[in-house]
């Protein structure tokens, strides 16, 4: 699913809201998202999961076409651990096929 397939399908669940808000509504939520991961807070959502930053050390790389050793510096990526509801939710329909 993609960003607009979100924004259509509650726009569609949800025909009081005007669809520029429902887009506004979803870009303040994800934007909250990054930029709580970026300060390093954990973002939790009940149900759905917990988002959180790790870091990465630094190390050293190595270049796929020249084989020559590059410094790869330390970074922040960003994890995603799923809640047990989800995992549930999830494995009880596992059997159904995908749609």
């Amino acid at each position: 699913m993609t960003r607009s397939d979100l924004i259509a399908d509650l726009a569609a669940t949800n025909p009081h809201l005007r669809q520029a808000d429902i887009e506004l509504i979803v870009a303040l939520v994800f934007d909250q998202i990054a930029e709580a991961l970026a300060r390093g807070q954990r973002v939790e959502l009940r149900g759905f999961g917990v988002f959180t930053a790790r870091q990465m050390r630094a190390r050293v790389g190595r270049n796929p076409r020249t084989g020559k050793e590059v410094p790869i510096d330390e970074k922040a990526k960003p994890f995603f651990k799923a809640s047990r509801e989800l995992h549930a939710r999830l494995n009880q329909t596992a059997g159904k096929g995908r749609p």
